[in-house]
């Protein structure tokens, strides 16, 4: 799999921009803030449709303009498809395939995959349990689109069920719908929990030994699943639903009281341990780095065992790691079909990965080629 174009327009700091791309490695080099993480940031978009940066779709419409436009020329297993996202502020994005518009954006999914490592992931180790759900919902996504739509109902029907106790406290609240919810809760939240525990599962052999690549002298790293439901989990989704409706019965009067809902899989945790201890607080700054790169080379490597490899974004990130991790990153990534890198200076991308390079600069992105020095885009 590979991206062969990119194009966007009025997407974040670009009025229009387009990038050819080959397999192997292209390097975007920029000063910061020339809006060489906009461009990666599109690719995770039609990848994941979601930001690595924001939350939401508002920030990625250049200011003044009523929409972004993505578009992106896919080849996998020598078929070509062309995907395009319009986002619109305030209204429902649409996507066209093959500029057949599809029922909804998410049934785009899997057309192209990306695994995208960017200094935001020292979140994954310092951020709060949020964070690193939403790393293992997003590569759950990657691995399998279909559970999109299973993510999707667990949190409308989170919203719902949190909405209604937030009226507990009114004595005259009507709660008698609060078990036909919990039936809800139960059944969506254990097709999550099932999904998030099988991907444990598999990615944590590929985590503890990516870590045990990029920082030998480090303890050991290992993973495990925290879940709100007490006890040994099974891996059914049916045996999950029962344990999680007899959850939320057991907590129903704190429920009520507090106004929350305390059982589900929005209450979950990836706990990182490095020895016998949690890598968050304990973690230096470097075993803090080399951790999110292992959970990110762990799910590059998770995908690509699936025969579908991913494209591979490093954005700005060889600045930020020691000589070590860099020859770690670059033998992993040399092997990658497609990468795509940004830097601020050239130098800070190791040889073996100055590929195709594009100058950055000046509202354009213009191709470099080889043994020409860069346009000045200061």
């Amino acid at each position: 799999m590979h991206l062969r174009r990119l194009a966007v327009e009025d997407f974040r700091s670009w009025e229009r921009a387009e990038l050819l791309l080959e397999p192997g490695v292209t390097v975007l080099v920029g000063a910061n803030g020339v809006g060489k993480t906009n461009l990666v940031e599109a690719i995770g978009y039609l990848a994941t449709l979601g930001s690595h940066r924001v939350a939401t779709d508002a920030p990625l419409i250049r200011r003044g303009a009523e929409r972004a436009i993505v578009r992106g020329q896919v080849v996998h297993q020598g078929r070509e498809l062309n995907v395009e996202l319009e986002i619109t502020a305030g209204k429902a994005n649409r996507a066209r395939v093959n500029r057949a518009p599809v029922a909804r954006p998410r049934e785009i999914l899997g057309i192209l995959r990306s695994v995208l490592f960017a200094p935001e992931d020292l979140a994954l180790v310092r951020g709060d349990p949020g964070e690193r759900r939403r790393f293992l919902d997003e590569l759950l996504v990657a691995r399998y689109p279909r559970y999109a739509g299973v993510r999707s109902d667990y949190e409308r029907v989170l919203r719902q069920r949190s909405a209604l106790l937030k009226t507990a406290r009114n004595r005259h609240a009507d709660l008698s719908t609060l078990e036909v919810w919990d039936g809800h809760l139960a059944r969506h939240g254990a097709a999550l929990l099932a999904g998030r525990l099988d991907l444990v599962e598999g990615i944590a052999p590929h985590a503890e030994k990516a870590f045990a690549e990029v920082a030998p002298s480090s303890d050991p790293l290992t993973l495990a699943y925290r879940c709100s439901i007490p006890g040994e989990l099974p891996l059914s989704p049916q045996e999950l639903e029962a344990l999680l409706l007899d959850e939320l019965a057991q907590v129903r009067r704190q429920e009520i009281e507090r106004g929350v809902c305390l059982v589900g899989p929005h209450r979950d945790d990836l706990l990182l341990n490095l020895g016998e201890g949690p890598a968050k607080g304990y973690a230096s700054h470097g075993e803090s780095w080399a951790i999110a790169l292992a959970l990110r080379l762990a799910s590059y490597r998770l995908l690509k065992a699936d025969d579908v490899e991913p494209v591979l974004i490093l954005d700005d990130v060889f600045a930020e790691l020691d000589a070590q991790r860099r020859r770690a990153l670059s033998a992993v990534a040399a092997e990658a079909e497609q990468v795509v890198v940004t830097a601020a200076v050239a130098e800070d991308v190791p040889a073996e990965l100055l590929g195709t390079r594009y100058a950055v600069g000046g509202g354009s992105a213009v191709r470099v080629e080889p043994d020409t020095p860069p346009p000045n885009t200061t």
